[in-house]
């Protein structure tokens, strides 16, 4: 049963928000308790995505006697952890000259090859705590749908080369093999990387929570944090919540896309929302005509970009930034996407893969994810004032909150190591600007964007002058 809304096929049971297809896939985890009162730790972690959990788990796997918490408002992996595209890849958020500038040209090339490997962390801690997230490390495709995306492309690929990656890192990949690979309707070009592997994200966080409780680190849920505090003189920091503070030698802020909801915090990281949709499972006869039997992961090269993948039970799942940002620094109301937003993913849906015009949508939903006023992602732990975070991760967080999570491992425990030297450790920038200035900037700056994209498909074999002006403003 299905029905038309808007000109799109939706199945009958079709749902907006609530979460994300991927919990809707394997239920909502039954909550746990809520902090029952005040309490004192070693290490208190505000957050239970990606960035808490990892955090935890290392810590608790390198000093098993440290009493560790993680306070979470909702569920752990409630936010972008459980909502994300599923691209467990290599990319790292932020211009990689910025990086350079604070501790060298080698230390950022370092860096990228530490984000390599911290794919294959992740796959390997899966596989040892019997973690099943449809892991599938297929590798990742760009493609380019326009003159102006293949000199792009081709210019990104040479940029590369020059900061550590190799032939086998990353390659443009012949007709045939973009044939082979995936048929993508208007494809002019592709590069391919091994690096990357599909996941789906809900069973991620669910599992990696749980190996966590196994541990022995708490998990508070239900538990809102309303302000974190340094610590004074020889006290403890504290995080604050209506249910009583918890002190603790060292407070992280694990917040992500939510860092605003907390006091003084509503201009350090910008919440950006990203939103997608998810077919019913397309039949044998489609797949034929797209192919994609390496299950790698899909982006393209414009600049309102999408992202993609195929599922383990051979749906097709994309996402794109949609509706970017919402007033006064607000976030989403549980999961719930804008009607215009889902005709633009299942427009882009039909135009990248004709052969699914007629699947049906089962699932929209949104999320927020965090960006720094430079767009680069950070770590950093300041021993005086016991007050470390991770985060501003701009939509490539799934493996680089990995990285967080053995960075600040390191730095809590004050090791000097390869990760603690690595240059995006440290690195704070101003905040963003206050209302209105923050709305109207960003809505500017997403309409160049779209203008770009506009310009280049209808007249451009260059990067528009929209797009360069929208970079511009930004700070890209």
């Amino acid at each position: 049963m299905s029905s038309v809304k808007n000109g799109i096929p939706l199945t009958k049971d079709f749902a907006n928000g609530g979460v994300s297809f991927w919990y809707r896939q394997i239920g909502q985890p039954e909550r746990r308790a809520a902090l029952p009162g005040p309490r004192s730790y070693d290490v208190a972690i505000v957050g239970g995505g990606y960035t808490g959990l990892w955090t935890a788990y290392y810590l608790k796997k390198a000093e098993p006697g440290l009493r560790i918490a993680i306070l979470e408002k909702e569920f752990a992996g409630f936010g972008a952890s459980g909502r994300n595209g599923g691209w467990l890849s290599a990319e790292f958020a932020g211009s990689r000259q910025r990086h350079a500038k604070a501790r060298g040209r080698q230390a950022m090339i370092d860096l990228q090859h530490t984000m390599f490997r911290s794919v294959d962390e992740v796959i390997a801690v899966t596989r040892e705590e019997a973690i099943d997230a449809d892991i599938h490390k297929g590798g990742l495709i760009h493609v380019a749908t326009s003159p102006a995306q293949r000199r792009r492309l081709r210019a990104e690929l040479a940029e590369l080369r020059t900061w550590g990656y190799g032939e086998a890192d990353l390659r443009l990949m012949d007709r045939d093999e973009q044939r082979e690979r995936v048929q993508v309707a208007g494809a002019l070009e592709a590069t391919y990387s091994p690096h990357c592997a599909r996941i789906q994200p809900a069973k991620l966080a669910v599992g990696l929570a749980a190996a966590v409780v196994r541990l022995g680190v708490d998990i508070f849920e239900n538990t809102p944090v309303t302000a974190i505090l340094p610590r004074r003189d020889v006290g403890q920091a504290k995080a604050l919540t209506p249910r009583g503070a918890v002190s603790a030698d060292y407070v992280i802020r694990a917040t992500e896309g939510f860092t605003a909801s907390l006091a003084g915090q509503q201009r350090q990281w910008l919440p950006m929302n990203s939103s997608m949709i998810v077919t019913e499972p397309l039949p044998p006869e489609v797949w034929k005509h797209i192919g994609w039997p390496g299950n790698e992961l899909l982006g393209d090269e414009a600049h309102a970009y999408i992202y993609a993948q195929r599922t383990a039970d051979d749906r097709i799942a994309i996402g794109g930034r949609g509706v970017p940002y919402r007033y006064g620094s607000r976030t989403d109301v549980q999961g719930a996407t804008q009607p215009q937003t889902v005709a633009l993913l299942w427009r882009m849906l039909v135009k990248l893969f004709p052969a699914a015009a007629d699947a049906r949508i089962k699932h929209a939903w949104c999320g927020v994810l965090g960006v720094p006023r430079d767009w680069c992602s950070t770590v950093h732990l300041d021993h005086t004032t016991g007050l470390g975070w991770a985060g501003g991760y701009v939509g490539s967080g799934v493996t680089t909150t990995n990285l967080a999570g053995r960075t600040l491992r390191d730095l809590v425990l004050r090791r000097d190591t390869e990760l603690t030297a690595l240059p995006w450790v440290g690195r704070q920038v101003r905040q963003w600007e206050p209302e209105p200035l923050r709305w109207a900037g960003v809505q500017l700056i997403y309409a160049l964007f779209r203008a770009a994209d506009r310009h280049e498909n209808d007249h451009g074999t260059t990067t528009s002058p929209y797009a360069r002006l929208a970079n511009l403003i930004s700070g890209r």
